[in-house]
């Protein structure tokens, strides 16, 4: 029996986006949820005192070509979103809130999708509310929820507890309290979850 496990993420991460991808299409041929762990990359590395690939000039550069191979691999509609890096601190926040809505799932889905497939700018609010307001949420009482300080504190704490746990980076998951790192390891956890 398959059991489910906790898939850590950020929007930020294009490697990130194709693990969902492929989590997306196991989560329906196995009838099971995955655990959706929001936290704060950026907040990840800091602690973890790495630099993220986009501070890398020749990392960020095969970043790109890398992420295009794994998603035709994969067939998987992908685009490097050419606003990158986006800045995902607000909509890591909204993700908490869309959980107490319970409509995170739907909004996961069209984040992810609006950045890595699509290619849109969601730097610009004004983009994010149109999103907002394409899933029937009132993207003014819907932004300042998520600018709460309860929620601020939330993202942090999620986070940190990440960092305690062993987590560095994303996508990662975590399974019988072993971790998995990398878009690449899906596979090792889907393992995992069957012991």
């Amino acid at each position: 029996m398959i059991k489910s496990f906790d898939f850590y993420f950020d929007f930020s991460s294009p490697y990130t986006f194709l693990a969902h991808k492929k989590i997306r299409k196991f989560e329906t041929k196995n009838a099971i949820k995955i655990n959706y762990m929001p936290v704060l990359l950026g907040g990840l590395l800091k602690l973890a005192g790495i630099k993220a690939n986009v501070d890398v000039p020749i990392k960020a550069k095969y970043m790109i070509r890398d992420c295009k191979l794994c998603a035709q691999k994969n067939e998987i509609k992908f685009k490097f979103n050419t606003y990158f890096p986006i800045m995902t601190l607000n909509l890591m926040r909204c993700v908490i809130i869309a959980e107490d809505k319970n409509f995170e799932q739907i909004f996961i889905d069209k984040i992810f999708d609006s950045i890595w497939e699509h290619g849109l700018n969601l730097n610009d609010n004004l983009i994010l509310e149109k999103i907002l307001k394409n899933l029937e949420i009132n993207p003014k009482a819907f932004l300042m929820a998520a600018s709460e300080q309860k929620i601020k504190d939330e993202l942090k704490k999620r986070t940190n507890l990440a960092y305690q746990k062993g987590i560095f980076g994303l996508p990662s998951f975590v399974v019988n309290k072993k971790i998995f790192w990398g878009q690449d390891r899906l596979n090792f956890a889907i393992a995992e979850s069957i012991k």
